[in-house]
């Protein structure tokens, strides 16, 4: 657990680095993400260092000079840990430990941390300990031997020290434990999407933090957590919706993010397949977040990872009552010609356009569910001939 003595938090700097994919103001805008990140796995941030490189050095990934930098910051300010906006190879990790005498953490691993925090259920802890063991086993040898000083922290939840430190074949074993264990709960979970029976299914997606939960808290008139922190739910919560005369099962997932880590795909698989699964996606976006073009490139990647595309989808860009109405406007031209899906423009803390969406909700599910039962399609008319 991280470490909180008399208002003491973990301080970390962070690094990242400039080359001809990731130009000074993205880098700039990836570090500011970064820094939300660490503070959601309860870090303070102290500073951020960046270099410029064509390519990593293989071994310490940064050049002496900067790493020297670093070093010298680190023994100024006492700093807990180095956390990289990159995925570290095991050897780079190991080599940057030993120069820098701080733990160094990949952005992988922290990600994995703020899910190791987040999971609740059973089930939401056991994906996550499974990516988490995955992630540890190439990291093994002489991971944890100079940090010994060092108790609990960011990226220190999870498997234990003792079970880190046996041999491979012990955390091998485990990993295929968690995998049966997974296994079990995907069919208990798959017979109960079965037993949903024909009703219309949706899905909501979207970037971590853009109001999924607070969304399903609007539609379903339920109480479903809600919190402007980043993965603030891990666990797929399903809802039965009905808008204007017509039922549907709504479903919650978890955010994506950019570089999310191929374990946690791996893992989370099974809540994931509530999107696979889904009739129709409900894509939110945070319009007012400066990066929110760049955040739905990242869902539909991951869309197109676990081959779920092709799906009918409607997007709904929130939290409008953060923008001035003049961009606004302009936003809202652009996106109602660029798009071929159905958008809506909402503010669901403010409720504003609720009705708007909720017309554009039931005329999507209306055509799935036509489709699916050809001879009912009296029971849900044209919005124009509902009283």
């Amino acid at each position: 657990m991280i470490e909180k003595k008399a208002n003491f938090y973990e301080k970390v700097i962070l690094i990242g680095i400039i080359n001809q994919n990731q130009p000074a103001e993205k880098v700039a805008e990836y570090l500011n993400e970064l820094e939300f990140l660490s503070k959601t796995a309860g870090a303070v941030v102290l500073k951020s260092f960046v270099q410029k490189l064509d390519k990593p050095n293989p071994k310490t990934f940064l050049g002496t000079g900067k790493l020297q930098e670093i070093k010298t910051f680190i023994d100024e300010h006492e700093v807990n840990s180095v956390i990289f906006d990159e995925e570290l190879s095991p050897a780079q990790q190991k080599n940057l430990e030993k120069i820098l005498q701080v733990k160094i953490i990949d952005r992988t691993r922290l990600i994995l941390d703020i899910f190791a925090q987040r999971a609740q259920t059973s089930y939401a802890r056991t994906q996550v300990e499974l990516a988490q063991y995955q992630y540890l086993l190439p990291r093994l040898t002489g991971m944890w031997t100079h940090l010994e000083r060092q108790r609990g922290g960011i990226g220190m939840r999870g498997p234990g020290e003792t079970e880190i430190e046996t041999d491979r074949r012990i955390i091998r074993d485990k990993i295929a434990l968690l995998k049966k264990k997974l296994k079990v709960i995907d069919k208990q979970m798959a017979t109960q999407r079965g037993n949903r029976g024909k009703m219309v299914r949706a899905a909501l997606v979207g970037y971590t933090n853009v109001g999924k939960s607070t969304l399903m808290n609007v539609l379903s008139k339920s109480d479903v957590f809600a919190e402007n922190k980043l993965f603030a739910t891990l666990d797929t919560t399903v809802r039965k919706i009905v808008v204007h005369n017509i039922p549907f099962l709504l479903s919650d997932t978890v955010g994506f993010i950019r570089k999310l880590p191929t374990q946690l795909i791996e893992s989370f698989k099974s809540t994931l397949n509530e999107v696979t699964e889904a009739d129709l996606l409900i894509h939110v976006v945070d319009i007012s977040h400066p990066n929110f073009e760049e955040h739905m490139q990242t869902v539909q990647y991951i869309l197109s990872e676990i081959k779920a595309t092709d799906k009918p989808s409607v997007i709904i860009f929130n939290k409008i009552d953060l923008l001035p109405e003049s961009q606004q406007e302009i936003l809202q031209k652009t996106w109602l010609a660029k798009s071929d899906n159905p958008v809506v423009f909402i503010s669901a803390v403010q409720k504003n356009n609720i009705n708007k969406l909720k017309d554009i909700l039931y005329n999507e599910v209306r055509k799935i569910h036509i489709k699916r039962f050809p001879y009912n399609d009296f029971l849900y008319p044209d919005l124009d001939k509902l009283p």
